[in-house]
């Protein structure tokens, strides 16, 4: 495979790990003030390179509990009067969204590139 190809269907690969990642985080967000949700994580299983380097992706719940609250009135409350509120920190996820965001922006760029070198090589070869 050649190299602009090669270099295009990695940026395409990296696009769609950030999307992937983009959509779990604004789950996250969305459910932040849901009593006894837990956080999700986008997880890459092992190690690879390549334009398959994010193929293997999946989505793993944080286990980290959340915090307790003492409502003894809430539909959710356990024997002794306690909720517990999801794990979700809404300062956190905002920093993955922005991060996934920037490099989302970034494999788009390397893309842009990288066609624009393909246009250019194209134009060579037809003179």
């Amino acid at each position: 495979m050649n190299s602009l190809k090669a270099t295009m269907m990695q940026a395409l690969a990296g696009m769609d790990f950030q999307s992937k990642r983009l959509d779990v985080t604004s789950q996250n967000i969305s459910n932040a003030d849901t009593p006894g949700y837990k956080r999700k994580v986008l997880v890459v299983d092992g190690p690879q390179s390549g334009a398959n380097a994010f193929k293997a992706t999946r989505v793993q719940l944080d286990e980290a509990e959340g915090e307790e609250r003492y409502d003894p009135a809430h539909p959710m409350a356990n024997d002794q009067g306690y909720v517990t509120l999801s794990n979700v920190q809404v300062v956190t996820e905002m920093a993955d969204m922005r991060e996934a965001n920037r490099s989302y922006e970034a494999n788009l760029n390397s893309f842009q590139q990288a066609r624009s070198m393909y246009r250019s090589l194209l134009d060579v070869l037809r003179r």
